[in-house]
């Protein structure tokens, strides 16, 4: 090789050196959408070492389209695959179809246990845990006994109410009493009317020991018991709220509890919050009642339905947002509260779309490429995408309905197309 020749290798070396720094810097940028599109089958995850069977069969990794730069190739070029290469590589193919898709505003948001489905058990005064009737992890229905307090409060209120009952009693013995004998001329109306003062005082302490009794916790048809048995222990049940799943106990027998003692948290998971923040200017597309697909890291390509039931009124000044929530079913407590989520509202009715399957969309320094077989090999083409949907990548300009793009197999016929125009430059 003469210095001539010599020089405008080392020349092109260099040039392919400092493209390639350039490229992986746009590539940053630009990955989330090849990201997307990129199947993750074994075979093409190899090609990018050289080492899998694309990577042998061509001699070259994925990094080297990247290395050149922007776009070398000319339209209408193509990709020829020899008998030994198509055996190495995977080619598969789907037609280009029209299918109905609907435009999605996606955004960030964070999963929430509605508050009317959360609950909290403690207790206002100063008690002792006796008796433990649940513990943490277990599913209970309303109005089942949680736990057991032993408090010295309750059982004073106990005897207040006991008597309270009493006076009352006797009060009213004493009115019908006096009012007999008035009635047959052996009593005198003063007495009538003490004994019907007393009664009514009586009365008034009653009602007060029972509110006494709700204010510490007490049910009606708790008093209903304590009026048949005339029981004073210092004893008081708690009752779950709500029926769902206790997901925090503190209760620890002996322990002593009061008002800043959360004893246990319960929360009914079957319907779901997530709430997102959308911008000031798409909040004329969104609407209470549009359907939602909400998708976490936990289950990726798992899409959980949901129904938008909330549109925030105030406007967040610093970021310029409002808040939307979306209700989501969790029949499985599947989903978790605080996960995050990537929700995608519904903001607009069905068309029918021309689309490709995800795998097939190829970035290529910025621009959407696709494969399409042609009778020579493989001829590349730069398209303009849209929407995205279960998979479904649709295409604006670049393919006709009824022609094919390669899915499977891309990455090599890139890597293909660059090596031969490295070998081009070189020769």
């Amino acid at each position: 090789m003469n210095n001539k020749r010599r020089f405008a290798v080392l020349g092109l070396v260099a040039a392919l050196i400092i493209s390639s720094g350039c490229s992986r810097h746009s590539r940053h940028n630009a990955g989330d959408d090849e990201r997307q599109a990129r199947p993750s089958s074994p075979s093409e995850i190899q090609s990018g070492g050289g080492a899998g069977r694309g990577g042998a069969g061509l001699g070259l990794g994925r990094g080297l389209g990247r290395g050149l730069g922007r776009r070398r190739w000319t339209p209408g070029q193509t990709v020829a695959l020899s008998e030994t290469q198509q055996g190495a590589v995977e080619i598969q193919t789907s037609d280009v179809v029209r299918k109905p898709m609907r435009s999605r505003l996606r955004v960030m948001g964070k999963l929430f246990v509605p508050q009317p489905r959360k609950a909290i058990v403690s207790y206002p005064f100063p008690a002792r845990i006796a008796e433990i009737h649940a513990v943490a992890g277990e599913w209970v229905k309303a109005g089942q006994k949680l736990v057991t307090l032993q408090s010295e409060e309750v059982g004073n209120a106990r005897a207040e109410y006991a008597k309270a009952q009493a006076d009352h009693e006797l009060a009213r013995q004493n009115l019908e009493r006096e009012r007999a004998l008035f009635e047959r001329g052996a009593g005198a109306q003063k007495n009538v009317l003490t004994a019907e003062a007393q009664f009514k005082v009586a009365g008034a302490m009653l009602d007060a020991a029972e509110k006494k009794l709700h204010i510490l916790g007490f049910t009606e048809a708790q008093l209903g018991e304590m009026r048949e048995r005339h029981d004073v222990m210092p004893l008081i049940s708690l009752f779950s709220p709500i029926g769902g799943k206790i997901v925090e106990s503190k209760a620890v027998l002996g322990a002593m509890v009061d008002q800043s003692v959360e004893i246990m948290t319960l929360m009914d998971p079957s319907l779901l919050w997530v709430e997102a923040e959308v911008y000031e200017r798409d909040i004329a597309r969104v609407k209470v009642g549009q359907e939602a697909e909400v998708i976490v890291p936990a289950y990726p390509g798992e899409v959980f339905k949901g129904r938008i039931s909330y549109v925030g009124d105030v406007l967040r000044e610093e970021t310029r947002t409002i808040t939307v929530r979306t209700d989501v079913r969790n029949a499985d407590s599947r989903l978790k509260p605080g996960m995050f989520a990537d929700v995608a509202l519904a903001v607009a009715e069905d068309l029918e779309a021309l689309v490709v399957p995800q795998e097939a969309i190829l970035d290529d320094g910025g621009d959407s490429i696709v494969f399409v077989p042609t009778s020579g090999g493989f001829t590349p083409r730069v398209v303009k995408v849209g929407m995205r949907e279960d998979g479904w990548i649709q295409i604006l300009e670049g393919l006709k309905e009824g022609e094919k793009v390669v899915t499977s197999g891309g990455f090599q016929l890139k890597s293909k197309l660059y090596q031969e125009i490295l070998q081009t430059h070189i020769h």
